[in-house]
């Protein structure tokens, strides 16, 4: 079992920077797909980005492609969400999730705000 705790949200202007961690407990974390989601007020939760166990493959989602980057160091048991140019429609709360062999494990979220 892995235990995930996200940090990093805040508020933020459009077109600024965060980035997102995500601290992993447990001695496995470097055989996890760890991937973010996050969940606007009012709409279901969606995709955002997925890397592999190995950091070698990552995937976004369309909304984000370009602006968004997802890093691992397994050395540290985190992952990383770079989130530069956010628009307001950025605005949700982002979960990280460790996935394998059929079971998924969640963080709590942290919340990101575009807005000015």
């Amino acid at each position: 079992q892995v235990q995930l705790v996200e940090s990093g949200g805040g508020l933020v202007q459009p077109g600024g920077s965060l980035r997102l961690s995500c601290a992993a407990s447990g001695r496995t974390f470097s055989s996890y797909t760890m991937g973010w989601f996050r969940q606007a007020p009012g709409k279901e939760r969606e995709f955002v980005a997925i890397i592999s166990w190995s950091g070698g493959m990552t995937y976004y989602a369309d909304s984000v492609k370009g602006r968004f980057t997802v890093s691992r160091d397994n050395a540290k048991n985190t992952v990383y969400l770079q989130m530069n140019s956010l628009k307001p429609e950025d605005t949700a709360v982002y979960y990280c999730k460790a996935s394998q062999g059929g079971r998924d494990y969640w963080g709590q979220g942290t919340q990101v705000t575009v807005d000015s």
